[in-house]
């Protein structure tokens, strides 16, 4: 029977390449969509913290999303929190999302006070001084154009000099002066963040009550690094969950599309075949049988194939974007492999059960 199985994917190579391919491009889109938002959540957990701040200061009603609820604190909020008693340092910051072209997010700082938080690694040039200047990571700077100290680029369409580059993972990849942030965003003496440090761990909490007792702040969230990072996931963001099911939804159809008319097809065209095996004794659920393995045979190839074509993926969006963190899981891969296979033998189900119905002398009699 395995043989046979074998001849019937031989004989006809187009349908099952086109089969196995189809199956294989569904894996890659699940994977892919997958890679590219659980990279971009992950990327930036990863740099939030490693800023050095214990707490954040958000504005009322604003989105746990860094870099989408614009700057409307005023930056003097920084001395009132300054002068509380466990509060070390202060750094108000203007985080824009920016939307053109990649989405990133960058930061408008002050240089002192975030540099404080944890200072800066240095791989080439220094701090910013002039309202122009820029700070770069060095994963920007390693990019295609590859960029180096006293180079030009383009941030929120302005001319910025970079001045320093510095090891990634501290924030935006694009740092420019805060008090330039707020004149290119109309946001004069306004922050969208606070990060705060307070002079022990362990007071995080008493510092949060602390803000929090401040007349008109008590309406201003407050979140530990840690609170907010847990608040990061797919869950609990809004539409994350939903755009992965609709890739993986449309992903399945055109996996389950792709096999149903390939077997139909391949029903049609082997009707004296399946006469053949039911003159001979074959019973339905052997006609069944060998319908559904050959659609796994070239469900699994198309699977490997497609896992295959992911990590292709990954090393073109390293080649080509290395801003763009691609993350490649082995949950996600099982739950990719898993989706496309039972996908595609549903689709063989019907063409299997019409090929069980067909009446050996019909078969037989066919031309």
């Amino acid at each position: 029977m395995n043989k046979l199985i074998f001849a019937n994917l031989v004989h006809r190579p187009v349908r099952s390449i086109i089969s196995v391919l189809a199956v294989a491009i569904e894996v890659i889109m699940i994977l892919s969509i997958a890679g590219i938002f659980m990279g971009m959540l992950n990327d930036t957990k990863e740099r939030q913290n490693g800023i050095g701040a214990d707490l954040m200061m958000r504005p009322p009603n604003s989105s746990i999303m860094v870099g989408v609820s614009g700057a409307p604190m005023p930056i003097k909020f920084a001395d009132v929190l300054r002068k509380l008693p466990h509060v070390a340092i202060v750094s108000p910051v203007n985080s824009k999302f920016v939307t053109s072209g990649k989405p990133e997010v960058i930061n408008g700082i002050e240089y002192d006070t975030f540099d404080a938080l944890k200072p800066f690694a240095f791989v080439a040039g220094g701090r910013l001084n002039g309202p122009d200047d820029a700070i770069v990571d060095d994963v920007f700077a390693s990019s295609a154009k590859g960029y180096r100290v006293g180079d030009t680029i383009q941030v929120l369409e302005h001319p910025f000099h970079i001045v320093g580059i510095v090891e990634h993972g501290k924030g935006a990849r694009k740092m420019i002066p805060i008090e330039t942030m707020d004149r290119i965003t109309d946001a004069d003496g306004k922050a969208s963040l606070f990060y705060i440090k307070s002079d022990a761990p362990a007071n995080d909490k008493l510092v949060i009550n602390e803000i929090h007792a401040i007349h008109g702040f008590e309406d201003y969230p407050v979140d530990t690094v840690d609170d907010w990072l847990a608040e990061m996931t797919p869950d609990k963001i809004p539409g994350f969950n939903i755009a992965l099911d609709v890739v993986t939804f449309i992903a399945v159809v055109v996996g389950f599309l792709a096999i149903f008319q390939s077997m139909y097809t391949a029903v049609l065209e082997r009707t004296r075949e399946i006469g053949i095996l039911k003159s001979m004794g074959a019973s339905k659920g052997t006609i069944v049988d060998v319908v559904l393995r050959e659609t796994a045979a070239m469900a699994l190839a198309g699977v490997v194939l497609g896992v295959a074509g992911t990590f292709c993926v990954k090393l073109i969006m390293v080649r080509f974007f290395p801003t763009q963190h691609f993350e490649v899981t082995g949950l996600w891969v099982a739950k990719g492999a898993g989706i496309a296979f039972v996908g595609a033998v549903a689709g063989a189900l019907y063409p299997a059960w019409m090929a069980a119905r067909k009446d050996p002398i019909d078969a037989l009699a066919y031309e």
